[in-house]
């Protein structure tokens, strides 16, 4: 054998990479040590400016959660919650007449609106909606605020008309249900003939009546949380017995909410996703 050949030929074979003492060397596709894979410039690169151009891909994932609650989605909309913020406006309207106008004037609209015993058996359908046109209390009134945020958060589940719906039948069927004992005590004799033109306008039945249905469409801890604070403000209202033919109303027309609770589960189940692409919850 040429040994100078054989030296020749160990010269240009290329040297093992040094290796560390107790550490196996990994072998390559040529029994050496693969060296470590480096992002090309190009790729480091993109991904640099693809950080800066979508920051938050990288912000975390509650962060993210927090900016599709969208908060203002709790005030109604003209699109997406025409019925609230039409409604809306009316009460607005008549609220500042309330304020502004002559007393006198107001008065006698009020009282014309009223759905007491002697105007239901005259003009029912009048004053069954011209009563809840009118916020007792005032636009600051706490059935004014539950208006806003209760029927809103409603009508984005379940729709407009359903919505006017749930609310009508709770000021109607409450309405009713108090107004009619009180003629039959008068006709009795048990009441007074001016029982009959008890004044009687607002809004806070139809407002009992969402805020037992829309519990439904809650989760369950938060439905109960609702029902039991919302039931206790009444409770306590009928205690202080300031006026206990109202209170019994509040009361009749939660329960009439929590009622409809079967339909209204229907209805959103039956109306799809949200506005914002949220499908719906079981309750």
């Amino acid at each position: 054998m040429n040994l100078s050949s054989t030296a020749a030929q160990k010269a240009t074979e290329p040297l093992p990479a040094p290796t560390l003492d107790g550490i196996p060397r990994q072998q390559g596709r040529a029994g050496g040590v693969r060296p470590p894979v480096e992002a090309a410039p190009d790729e480091a690169a993109a991904a640099d400016r693809s950080t800066e151009a979508h920051p938050s891909a990288a912000a975390p994932a509650a962060t993210a959660s927090w900016r599709k609650l969208r908060p203002w989605r709790i005030l109604p909309t003209p699109t997406g919650t025409p019925f609230t913020f039409g409604y809306a406006a009316v009460l607005a309207g008549t609220s500042l007449l309330t304020q502004y106008a002559d007393p006198s004037f107001v008065s006698g609209l009020q009282q014309g609106s009223s759905t007491d015993v002697a105007h239901l058996t005259q003009q029912p359908l009048l004053v069954l909606v011209a009563s809840a046109l009118w916020i007792a209390g005032g636009i600051t009134s706490p059935y004014a605020i539950g208006f806003l945020l209760v029927l809103t958060a409603l009508e984005r589940r379940i729709g407009a008309l359903r919505t006017a719906g749930v609310f009508l039948l709770g000021h109607i069927v409450a309405t009713l249900a108090t107004e009619v004992p009180v003629g039959l005590s008068v006709l009795a004799g048990h009441l007074p003939d001016s029982s009959l033109h008890r004044l009687d306008y607002g809004i806070s039945f139809g407002v009992a009546a969402s805020v037992g249905a829309l519990a439904g469409l809650l989760t369950p801890w938060l439905r109960w949380t609702v029902l039991a604070g919302f039931g206790w403000m009444l409770v306590d209202d009928l205690i202080a017995f300031t006026d206990p033919m109202t209170n019994w109303g509040h009361l009749l027309s939660l329960v009439i909410g929590v009622s409809t609770w079967p339909l209204v589960r229907r209805w959103r189940q039956a109306r799809g996703p949200d506005s914002s692409g949220r499908a719906p919850r079981e309750a």
